[in-house]
């Protein structure tokens, strides 16, 4: 089903969206699948695949009660303490393919804003190391910006106002279930793409209105009219 006009600004997820972290998250647990080629394993990666993608459910809904019961904060604090005591090494990020190039004919278009789930520090952090920053400006909502986040729409209306456009005239890109379901708690229209952790079953029970291969191949799929 096309997405239907006016569209003034799209709102994106970062992990599994933007950031190809799905596969350098398969690629790490990989490697600590090697050693079960020993017990008959013939492919690592395509076990690692499968277990990142189990995972992702299970963790959404774990950090969803979180937030629900108001520990989030807590447990980002946590995480940012450990993150402190670990040794400094360079962090590696890597760009979905073709999304640099996708951001390039979307801006002139419309208005583009970030709705992500981690933390502001490492939102920042991708988008500055990967030179996205510059397309989305002071409009990224993450963790830390509303009193819930994803799937509650709050941090979605947060960035639709900050964008200075309703709900209803913007579209929620994402790769899991909690980006399409704030997505449409917000009134948005959704878009689920497959580069990240989501599975097309569980993105059309979800209620999506539109599901890509990639988050690269948006452009060519929004109405020629933008509103």
């Amino acid at each position: 089903m096309p997405l239907r006009a006016p569209i003034r600004a799209i709102c994106f997820d970062i992990d599994g969206t933007l950031s190809d972290s799905d596969d350098l998250a398969v690629q790490r647990l990989a490697r600590l699948f090697k050693p079960l080629r020993l017990f008959g394993v013939q492919n690592p990666s395509k076990l690692a695949r499968k277990a990142v993608m189990a995972a992702e459910t299970p963790l959404n809904f774990l950090y969803t009660a979180a937030d629900r019961h108001g520990i989030d904060d807590e447990i980002i604090r946590i995480v940012n303490f450990l993150g402190k005591l670990m040794p400094a090494r360079p962090k590696v990020y890597r760009v979905v393919p073709g999304v640099e190039k996708a951001l390039k004919a979307l801006s002139p278009r419309y208005r583009l804003g970030v709705v992500s789930a981690r933390p502001r520090a490492s939102t920042v952090q991708f988008l500055s190391q990967t030179g996205l920053l510059g397309y989305f400006g002071n409009c990224i909502a993450t963790a830390e910006t509303c009193e819930h986040t994803k799937p509650s729409p709050e941090p979605l209306l947060w960035v639709a106002k900050c964008l200075g456009v309703v709900p209803e005239e913007c579209v929620m890109v994402g790769d899991t279930t909690v980006d399409v379901l704030a997505g449409k708690a917000a009134g948005a229209q959704t878009v689920a793409v497959l580069c990240g952790f989501g599975e097309r079953e569980e993105l059309q029970a979800a209620g999506a209105d539109l599901i890509l291969p990639s988050t690269a191949d948006l452009p060519d799929f929004l109405p020629e009219e933008s509103g």
